[in-house]
């Protein structure tokens, strides 16, 4: 059995001068955004949004392959995230314990399945800011809860919010995450593989349980958000009752005690 390993090592490359740049030193192919290298024995997967998927190689041919990339990577991660699997061409494509069984060499159903694992990889990126998320709000519904009120500026409320809704967005919106890659608009016929890949990694799934995790504290933000509008909606109202008083006051004293 072989070795399939998938890391995750940035939020993005800057895939057109990275394409350039391995194409001068490895053997490549491109099929849209993936990047498929031939290091020598094995095959290499890279993928727009910071993912390589490797297939039987080396640990120190591994090891070149991300150093080469290093330069291209935007917004690198001290800590790359990573799975791994084992795989074997059985004659029939499966997964099942970790183990991933391929009908045959094909390259085109190892780019499928690494499809689904690249997404996987890359949701758990979204599921740990999502997780640091929850745990930096946590104290806000202990205060409300304890003291009816809280300490967040309207400033910090607004940067939490952004951030909240960036994670959202590139959840539902820039990675697609929850749509099936453009690849198989051309290679339907290992489709299949890709959707088995996605299912036993749950990638539809836990996207669902992750939304509604954000869901939860967007509605939090949403609620504290409202209570500051109302708050500085009543201090306007409270100073132009104020200045009418004001006016009113002098109104007085020049009109009718005519002391002005």
């Amino acid at each position: 059995m072989s070795t399939c390993i998938a890391t995750c090592v940035a939020k993005n490359f800057a895939f057109g001068a990275l394409r350039e740049a391995l194409s001068g030193q490895y053997r490549t192919s491109t099929y849209r955004d993936v990047i498929h290298l031939e290091p020598g024995a094995g095959d290499v997967f890279v993928f727009s949004y910071g993912v390589l998927v490797a297939w039987a190689v080396a640990d120190d041919v591994l090891g070149r392959l991300l150093e080469d990339i290093r330069p291209f990577e935007q917004d690198p991660f001290p800590e790359p995230l990573s799975d791994e699997f084992t795989f074997s061409v059985s004659g029939s494509t499966g997964i099942r314990d970790d183990h991933i069984s391929l009908s045959s060499d094909d390259n085109l159903e190892r780019l499928a399945i690494s499809h689904g694992i690249a997404q996987s990889v890359k949701l758990e990126e979204f599921e740990l800011s999502a997780e640091k998320t929850i745990a930096e709000t946590a104290y806000i519904p202990l205060n409300i809860a304890g003291t009816g009120r809280t300490r967040l500026s309207r400033r910090r409320l607004s940067m939490m919010r952004g951030s909240l809704y960036l994670v959202q967005s590139d959840i539902n919106l820039r990675y697609n995450l929850l749509d099936t890659p453009e690849f198989f608009w051309e290679y339907p016929e290992v489709e299949r593989a890709y959707e088995m890949t996605a299912r036993y990694l749950d990638v539809k799934l836990r996207i669902e349980i992750l939304n509604k995790k954000l869901e939860v504290i967007h509605e939090l933000f949403s609620m504290l958000a409202a209570e500051q509008y109302h708050k500085h909606s009543s201090t306007l109202e409270w100073i132009i009752i104020l200045l009418i008083a004001v006016e009113i006051f002098f109104f007085l004293i020049h009109d009718i005690f005519q002391i002005f």
